[in-house]
């Protein structure tokens, strides 16, 4: 039976791209992470809006939350990132603080290539540095007492981070929560595809055992949910569910098994609605391309390309 924990979790299900946001505060210290946080954009008009990120600013201001980190577990193809919105917006005490924006390093990687497919060669700082800060495996972020270490889970990008929470306090050291990213899904609905540039289900299967590999308690919470009919949205299982239930990768499931499913699905797949948006936005933190003389900002459109 779990203790009562030192920190708390709140989700924010975002229907329209079926994106789970989370935030993470340490109960003592009220220092907060947000996790994958969703830009709204409507394809169609090519507007944006901040109504989900918004939902997350005011539950951090009504639960008096001092946002410190904004946390991507990867470079999302399937909404843009709000991150450079949300890290601008809560106040820390009389001066406003900008949180900053974390992910994996291997985002290098992935900026490579897709800034190659975009032509945006002269619009990424070199080194990743349009993150602020960028994590390998095994590296810690301070959350108050609670503690955040990075787990390298490559397999759907070569840049996918897990997130580890640690407990302070009595129980310091102990995972409790994982933060799995485009790893894992709901046990009815399997795993990530690996079909991107850099994606590769070997190296899937093996995020995925190092993410089971922690006790059966541990609670694992998806990026993601994609429900089957009659069964609400959902975003946590425990370790001891995904091995037993997981539709793609429960126990018993070797990796060339694994491989054979995962690349032949991923073969039957669309490319996701929004990805030729999002991407070239989330490879660089969520920042838009820079204005022109007019003030107007566009996004690329490559054709033939990917």
């Amino acid at each position: 039976m779990r203790s009562a924990p030192s920190f708390g979790v709140q989700a924010f299900f975002d229907e329209v791209t079926g994106t789970v946001s989370y935030v993470l505060h340490d109960v003592a210290s009220r220092e907060a992470a947000v996790i994958d946080p969703v830009w709204d954009f409507d394809a169609k008009s090519g507007r944006t809006s901040t109504a989900s990120a918004q939902r997350i600013a005011d539950y951090l201001d009504a639960e008096r939350l001092t946002l410190r980190w904004v946390l991507e577990t990867h470079a999302h193809a399937d909404h843009l990132s709000a991150a450079q919105w949300l890290r601008r917006q809560m106040p820390a005490g009389a001066v406003r603080i900008a949180a900053p924006v974390v992910i994996g390093q291997q985002i290098t990687q992935v900026q490579k290539v897709f800034g190659g497919i975009y032509g945006m060669e002269g619009c990424i700082a070199p080194q990743g540095a349009d993150f602020d800060c960028l994590l390998r495996d095994g590296d810690v972020l301070a959350l108050g007492a609670t503690r955040i270490r990075a787990l390298g889970v490559p397999g759907h990008t070569p840049a996918d981070l897990a997130y580890a929470v640690e407990e302070g306090g009595a129980a310091a050291g102990a995972v409790a929560d994982i933060f799995v990213g485009d790893t894992l899904f709901m046990p009815d609905v399997g795993t990530a595809r690996c079909d991107f540039p850099g994606g590769d289900a070997h190296a899937l299967y093996r995020s995925i055992g190092r993410l089971l590999a922690h006790p059966p308690e541990t609670l694992l919470y998806v990026c993601h949910d994609y429900p089957p009919a009659g069964r609400a949205a959902a975003w946590c299982s425990t370790v001891a569910e995904q091995r037993a239930h997981n539709i793609h990768v429960h126990e018993g499931v070797d990796e060339a098994a694994f491989v054979a499913m995962r690349e032949a699905r991923d073969a039957t797949l669309a490319m996701p609605q929004l990805m030729l948006p999002s991407v070239q936005v989330n490879i660089r933190a969520g920042r838009l391309p820079d204005a022109d003389a007019q003030g107007r900002r566009f996004l690329k459109l490559p054709v033939d390309a990917l």
